[in-house]
């Protein structure tokens, strides 16, 4: 009798144990899987580069083709990208960000290319080249991401440094600065800076 006591109280003492371990794995599941990435794709577009802001463009829409949930993040020249072409809130700014607006490609159509630009010609051939070869334009990229649901996030810090005012830039764009970045690209599979 004092036997079976013993082994009950042993068997008990096992149960309690093996709960707690339980509860512990549950506890490291449950923080693993907030830690885990899902299907998410976060790049960077840091350039105003038309061959590079392409290449990020390519890569987005494939992406998004693929089933990933993506977005886009301009910051400083990226931004000249989101730009509406020939639009300036020229009234609003300080002579430091009229000069700047000057200096800064006005959308999409202005970008000249990282190497060989001279004066705008090397991006002028690279688009040129890019449609004899039935390559998507910039612009025809921008469309496919919009339609395959592709978030464009412009950086405010980078508007506010840069003079870059709402109204100059396009329609359909989310705001957010680096924690809105950092929460979407911790949560990425794949994060790219271009």
């Amino acid at each position: 009798m004092k036997s079976d006591a013993v082994e009950f109280l042993q068997l008990e003492n096992d149960i309690r144990q093996l709960r707690s371990k339980i509860e512990h794995l549950e506890r490291e599941m449950k923080e693993l899987s907030e830690r885990t990435p899902e299907d998410r794709a976060t790049i960077v577009v840091f350039s105003g580069d038309l061959d590079k802001v392409l290449a990020g463009f390519v890569i987005a829409t494939g992406a998004a083709a693929a089933g990933l949930e993506t977005t886009i993040f301009f910051t400083f020249w990226g931004l000249c990208v989101l730009k509406k072409a020939q639009v300036t809130s020229a009234g609003q700014k300080s002579i430091k960000e009229k000069m700047f607006a000057l200096m800064t490609p006005s959308g999409s159509t202005s970008l000249g290319v990282s190497r060989m630009n001279f004066m705008g010609i090397g991006a002028k051939m690279l688009r040129s080249m890019m449609k004899d070869k039935g390559i998507a334009s910039l612009e025809e990229l921008i469309d496919v991401a919009r339609d395959l649901g592709v978030k464009f996030i412009a950086c405010t810090m980078s508007m506010d440094a840069m003079g870059v005012t709402k109204d100059e830039l396009v329609d359909g764009l989310e705001y957010g600065g680096v924690a809105t970045y950092m929460a979407d690209a911790s949560k990425s599979k794949v994060t790219l800076f271009i």
